[in-house]
Protein backbone atom coordinates (compact mmCIF):
# COMPACT_ATOMS: atom_id res chain seq x y z
CA UNK A 1 0.00 0.00 0.00
CA UNK A 2 1.93 3.46 -0.89
CA UNK A 3 2.13 5.90 1.25
CA UNK A 4 0.18 9.31 0.53
CA UNK A 5 -1.13 12.75 1.43
CA UNK A 6 -3.80 14.43 -0.65
CA UNK A 7 -3.06 18.25 0.00
CA UNK A 8 -5.93 21.19 -1.12
CA UNK A 9 -4.75 24.61 -1.47
CA UNK A 10 -7.44 27.46 -0.84
CA UNK A 11 -6.58 30.40 -2.51
CA UNK A 12 -8.97 32.63 -1.04
CA UNK A 13 -9.86 36.10 -2.09
CA UNK A 14 -10.10 39.00 0.22
CA UNK A 15 -13.65 40.80 0.10
CA UNK A 16 -15.01 43.39 2.01
CA UNK A 17 -17.50 41.91 4.53
CA UNK A 18 -19.98 43.33 6.75
CA UNK A 19 -18.76 41.28 9.61
CA UNK A 20 -17.83 37.62 10.97
CA UNK A 21 -20.47 35.83 10.00
CA UNK A 22 -20.21 36.46 6.17
CA UNK A 23 -16.34 35.62 6.07
CA UNK A 24 -16.91 32.44 8.21
CA UNK A 25 -19.55 31.36 5.27
CA UNK A 26 -17.17 32.42 2.62
CA UNK A 27 -14.61 30.05 4.18
CA UNK A 28 -17.31 26.88 4.66
CA UNK A 29 -17.81 27.17 0.81
CA UNK A 30 -14.48 27.08 0.09
CA UNK A 31 -13.90 23.71 2.09
CA UNK A 32 -16.62 22.60 0.76
CA UNK A 33 -14.19 22.11 -2.18
CA UNK A 34 -11.97 19.84 -0.16
CA UNK A 35 -13.51 16.75 0.54
CA UNK A 36 -10.73 14.60 -0.33
CA UNK A 37 -7.72 16.33 1.02
CA UNK A 38 -6.56 15.22 4.50
CA UNK A 39 -4.35 17.94 5.11
CA UNK A 40 -6.26 21.89 3.65
CA UNK A 41 -3.76 24.81 3.66
CA UNK A 42 -5.08 28.73 3.22
CA UNK A 43 -3.17 31.71 3.06
CA UNK A 44 -1.18 34.48 4.84
CA UNK A 45 -3.10 36.81 6.59
CA UNK A 46 -6.12 35.98 4.29
CA UNK A 47 -8.06 37.03 7.78
CA UNK A 48 -7.16 40.69 6.60
CA UNK A 49 -10.58 40.93 4.76
CA UNK A 50 -12.03 40.98 8.51
CA UNK A 51 -10.31 44.47 8.87
CA UNK A 52 -13.30 45.66 5.99
CA UNK A 53 -16.00 45.11 8.88
CA UNK A 54 -15.02 47.89 10.78
CA UNK A 55 -16.69 51.15 10.83
CA UNK A 56 -14.68 53.66 8.36
CA UNK A 57 -12.17 50.92 7.90
CA UNK A 58 -10.80 52.86 4.25
CA UNK A 59 -9.71 56.22 6.45
CA UNK A 60 -7.51 53.94 8.54
CA UNK A 61 -3.95 54.01 8.22
CA UNK A 62 -2.07 50.83 7.42
CA UNK A 63 -0.61 50.40 10.56
CA UNK A 64 -4.13 49.71 11.87
CA UNK A 65 -4.18 46.28 9.98
CA UNK A 66 -3.12 44.86 13.54
CA UNK A 67 -6.47 45.17 14.58
CA UNK A 68 -7.53 42.37 13.43
CA UNK A 69 -6.25 40.27 16.46
CA UNK A 70 -9.51 41.19 17.75
CA UNK A 71 -11.00 38.62 15.65
CA UNK A 72 -8.86 35.61 17.22
CA UNK A 73 -11.27 33.86 19.10
CA UNK A 74 -13.62 34.01 16.46
CA UNK A 75 -11.68 32.62 13.68
CA UNK A 76 -10.06 29.97 16.20
CA UNK A 77 -13.79 28.55 16.73
CA UNK A 78 -14.37 28.10 13.27
CA UNK A 79 -11.24 26.47 12.25
CA UNK A 80 -11.43 24.64 15.61
CA UNK A 81 -15.01 23.06 14.65
CA UNK A 82 -14.26 22.54 10.91
CA UNK A 83 -10.97 20.70 11.33
CA UNK A 84 -13.02 18.51 13.56
CA UNK A 85 -16.33 18.59 11.56
CA UNK A 86 -14.72 17.43 8.24
CA UNK A 87 -11.69 15.25 9.95
CA UNK A 88 -8.81 17.22 8.29
CA UNK A 89 -5.79 18.73 9.35
CA UNK A 90 -5.80 22.66 8.29
CA UNK A 91 -3.33 25.17 8.24
CA UNK A 92 -5.49 28.10 8.54
CA UNK A 93 -3.41 30.34 6.81
CA UNK A 94 -1.81 33.30 9.28
CA UNK A 95 -3.68 35.54 11.35
CA UNK A 96 -1.94 38.61 13.26
CA UNK A 97 -2.43 37.98 17.41
CA UNK A 98 -1.00 40.19 20.08
CA UNK A 99 1.95 39.16 21.50
CA UNK A 100 1.60 38.26 24.78
CA UNK A 101 3.33 40.58 26.53
CA UNK A 102 0.99 43.42 24.56
CA UNK A 103 3.90 44.77 22.59
CA UNK A 104 2.72 44.21 19.06
CA UNK A 105 1.83 41.69 17.24
CA UNK A 106 2.53 38.29 15.76
CA UNK A 107 1.82 36.68 12.80
CA UNK A 108 1.05 33.45 13.42
CA UNK A 109 0.17 30.46 11.46
CA UNK A 110 -2.42 27.96 13.14
CA UNK A 111 -2.39 24.35 12.53
CA UNK A 112 -6.11 23.01 13.82
CA UNK A 113 -6.21 19.23 13.70
CA UNK A 114 -9.21 16.96 14.18
CA UNK A 115 -9.31 15.97 17.61
CA UNK A 116 -9.23 19.32 18.80
CA UNK A 117 -5.56 20.60 19.41
CA UNK A 118 -3.85 23.15 17.96
CA UNK A 119 -0.61 24.13 17.09
CA UNK A 120 0.84 27.66 16.17
CA UNK A 121 4.18 28.61 13.94
CA UNK A 122 5.40 32.32 14.85
CA UNK A 123 6.89 33.74 11.56
CA UNK A 124 10.67 33.73 11.99
CA UNK A 125 11.67 36.07 9.09
CA UNK A 126 8.88 38.99 8.95
CA UNK A 127 9.07 40.93 5.44
CA UNK A 128 10.08 44.24 5.46
CA UNK A 129 6.99 45.73 5.38
CA UNK A 130 4.98 43.88 8.18
CA UNK A 131 7.45 46.01 9.95
CA UNK A 132 5.23 48.94 9.93
CA UNK A 133 1.69 46.82 11.43
CA UNK A 134 4.26 46.06 14.80
CA UNK A 135 4.84 42.60 13.69
CA UNK A 136 7.58 40.82 15.89
CA UNK A 137 9.38 37.66 15.13
CA UNK A 138 8.82 33.97 16.08
CA UNK A 139 11.96 31.70 17.02
CA UNK A 140 11.09 28.38 16.72
CA UNK A 141 10.73 26.14 13.36
CA UNK A 142 9.01 22.37 14.27
CA UNK A 143 7.08 20.26 11.77
CA UNK A 144 4.16 18.04 12.62
CA UNK A 145 2.80 15.20 11.61
CA UNK A 146 -0.19 14.70 9.51
CA UNK A 147 -0.96 11.12 9.43
CA UNK A 148 2.65 9.31 8.26
CA UNK A 149 3.55 12.45 7.21
CA UNK A 150 6.23 15.38 8.50
CA UNK A 151 4.99 18.89 7.63
CA UNK A 152 6.65 22.34 8.30
CA UNK A 153 5.38 25.73 7.81
CA UNK A 154 7.29 28.38 6.41
CA UNK A 155 5.56 31.76 6.04
CA UNK A 156 5.85 33.85 2.86
CA UNK A 157 9.02 35.65 3.25
CA UNK A 158 10.39 32.38 5.16
CA UNK A 159 10.12 30.54 1.85
CA UNK A 160 12.78 33.04 0.41
CA UNK A 161 15.38 32.15 3.32
CA UNK A 162 16.95 29.30 2.53
CA UNK A 163 17.82 28.01 6.36
CA UNK A 164 14.41 27.54 6.96
CA UNK A 165 13.43 24.89 4.95
CA UNK A 166 16.81 23.26 5.56
CA UNK A 167 16.35 23.41 9.02
CA UNK A 168 12.76 22.27 8.70
CA UNK A 169 13.76 19.19 6.45
CA UNK A 170 16.76 18.54 8.63
CA UNK A 171 14.24 17.91 11.33
CA UNK A 172 12.20 15.50 8.83
CA UNK A 173 10.20 17.28 6.34
CA UNK A 174 8.81 15.92 3.82
CA UNK A 175 6.46 18.42 2.84
CA UNK A 176 6.44 22.24 3.44
CA UNK A 177 3.38 24.46 3.23
CA UNK A 178 4.32 28.02 2.15
CA UNK A 179 1.37 30.37 2.93
CA UNK A 180 2.15 33.68 1.55
CA UNK A 181 0.40 37.38 0.75
CA UNK A 182 2.06 38.97 -2.08
CA UNK A 183 1.14 42.50 -3.10
CA UNK A 184 3.13 42.50 -6.44
CA UNK A 185 3.78 40.64 -9.27
CA UNK A 186 7.59 40.70 -8.55
CA UNK A 187 6.50 39.53 -4.84
CA UNK A 188 4.71 36.37 -5.93
CA UNK A 189 7.57 35.32 -8.44
CA UNK A 190 9.92 35.69 -5.29
CA UNK A 191 7.80 33.53 -3.26
CA UNK A 192 7.14 30.76 -5.98
CA UNK A 193 10.55 30.81 -7.29
CA UNK A 194 12.18 30.15 -3.88
CA UNK A 195 9.29 27.72 -3.03
CA UNK A 196 10.37 25.19 -6.27
CA UNK A 197 14.13 25.52 -5.22
CA UNK A 198 13.54 25.03 -1.80
CA UNK A 199 11.55 21.94 -3.40
CA UNK A 200 14.59 20.91 -5.21
CA UNK A 201 17.20 21.33 -2.84
CA UNK A 202 15.77 19.72 0.30
CA UNK A 203 13.50 16.92 -1.95
CA UNK A 204 10.31 17.82 -0.69
CA UNK A 205 6.92 18.95 -1.93
CA UNK A 206 5.27 21.80 -1.36
CA UNK A 207 2.42 24.17 -1.40
CA UNK A 208 2.45 27.59 -2.19
CA UNK A 209 -0.94 29.21 -1.21
CA UNK A 210 -1.36 32.82 -1.60
CA UNK A 211 -4.08 35.68 -0.80
CA UNK A 212 -5.99 37.49 -3.85
CA UNK A 213 -8.21 40.28 -3.57
CA UNK A 214 -8.34 43.86 -4.13
CA UNK A 215 -10.91 45.51 -1.79
CA UNK A 216 -8.96 48.65 -1.66
CA UNK A 217 -6.97 50.93 0.22
CA UNK A 218 -5.20 50.69 3.15
CA UNK A 219 -5.34 47.04 2.55
CA UNK A 220 -2.73 45.88 -0.26
CA UNK A 221 -3.78 43.91 -3.11
CA UNK A 222 -3.07 40.32 -3.34
CA UNK A 223 -0.99 38.80 -6.68
CA UNK A 224 -1.70 34.68 -6.98
CA UNK A 225 -1.51 31.73 -8.49
CA UNK A 226 -1.32 28.60 -5.78
CA UNK A 227 0.25 25.66 -6.25
CA UNK A 228 1.75 22.00 -5.54
CA UNK A 229 5.55 21.53 -5.91
CA UNK A 230 7.73 18.84 -6.24
CA UNK A 231 11.57 18.25 -7.04
CA UNK A 232 12.43 18.89 -10.97
CA UNK A 233 13.12 15.12 -11.66
CA UNK A 234 12.44 11.72 -13.08
CA UNK A 235 8.54 10.28 -11.89
CA UNK A 236 7.35 14.11 -11.53
CA UNK A 237 6.66 16.24 -13.38
CA UNK A 238 9.16 18.13 -15.76
CA UNK A 239 8.67 21.33 -14.60
CA UNK A 240 7.62 20.40 -10.86
CA UNK A 241 4.52 21.56 -10.85
CA UNK A 242 1.42 18.92 -9.71
CA UNK A 243 -1.32 21.75 -9.78
CA UNK A 244 -1.75 25.18 -10.24
CA UNK A 245 -4.99 27.41 -9.62
CA UNK A 246 -5.92 30.20 -11.50
CA UNK A 247 -4.36 33.26 -11.59
CA UNK A 248 -5.68 36.29 -9.21
CA UNK A 249 -8.90 34.59 -8.76
CA UNK A 250 -10.71 32.48 -5.68
CA UNK A 251 -9.68 29.06 -6.55
CA UNK A 252 -9.07 25.66 -4.93
CA UNK A 253 -6.55 22.81 -5.78
CA UNK A 254 -5.59 19.38 -4.80
CA UNK A 255 -3.40 17.44 -5.27
CA UNK A 256 -1.92 13.75 -4.13
CA UNK A 257 1.56 13.45 -2.93
CA UNK A 258 3.33 10.17 -3.28
CA UNK A 259 5.71 9.63 -0.23
CA UNK A 260 7.50 6.66 -1.52
CA UNK A 261 8.22 8.13 -4.91
CA UNK A 262 9.93 11.24 -2.97
CA UNK A 263 12.15 8.71 -0.72
CA UNK A 264 12.38 6.56 -3.88
CA UNK A 265 13.85 10.24 -5.78
CA UNK A 266 16.10 11.10 -2.92
CA UNK A 267 17.90 7.73 -3.33
CA UNK A 268 18.34 6.65 -6.80
CA UNK A 269 17.07 10.73 -8.58
CA UNK A 270 19.00 12.25 -11.10
CA UNK A 271 19.59 15.06 -8.43
CA UNK A 272 20.29 14.00 -5.02
CA UNK A 273 20.46 16.69 -3.09
CA UNK A 274 18.95 15.97 -0.20
CA UNK A 275 21.72 13.43 0.96
CA UNK A 276 24.58 15.43 -1.08
CA UNK A 277 23.96 18.34 1.62
CA UNK A 278 24.66 16.11 4.37
CA UNK A 279 27.49 14.36 2.73
CA UNK A 280 29.57 17.60 2.72
CA UNK A 281 28.83 19.33 6.09
CA UNK A 282 32.33 18.78 6.91
CA UNK A 283 33.14 21.54 3.98
CA UNK A 284 29.94 23.82 5.53
CA UNK A 285 31.59 23.69 8.90
CA UNK A 286 35.03 25.16 8.00
CA UNK A 287 32.68 28.03 6.25
CA UNK A 288 30.76 28.06 9.49
CA UNK A 289 31.00 31.45 10.20
CA UNK A 290 30.03 32.65 6.81
CA UNK A 291 27.01 30.78 6.88
CA UNK A 292 25.94 31.87 9.93
CA UNK A 293 27.87 35.06 10.95
CA UNK A 294 27.07 36.45 14.43
CA UNK A 295 24.23 39.25 13.92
Amino acid sequence: MPTTLTVAAVQFEMREVDGFAAFARQVRRLLDRTDDAQLVVLPELFTAALFTARPGWRDEPPSALGRIADYTDDYAALFTESARTRDQVIVAGSHLVRAPDGEGVLNTAFVFFPDGSVSRHVKTHIFPAESGWGTREGDVLAPFPVGPVTVGVSVCYETEIPEVSTILARQGAELIVSPSYTFTEAGFWRVRHCAQARAIENQVYVVHCPTTGNPGAPLSPGWARASVLSPCDSGFAADGVLAEAATNTEDVITARLDLDLLHENRRTGAATTHGDRRRRSGLYRRYAEALLPRA
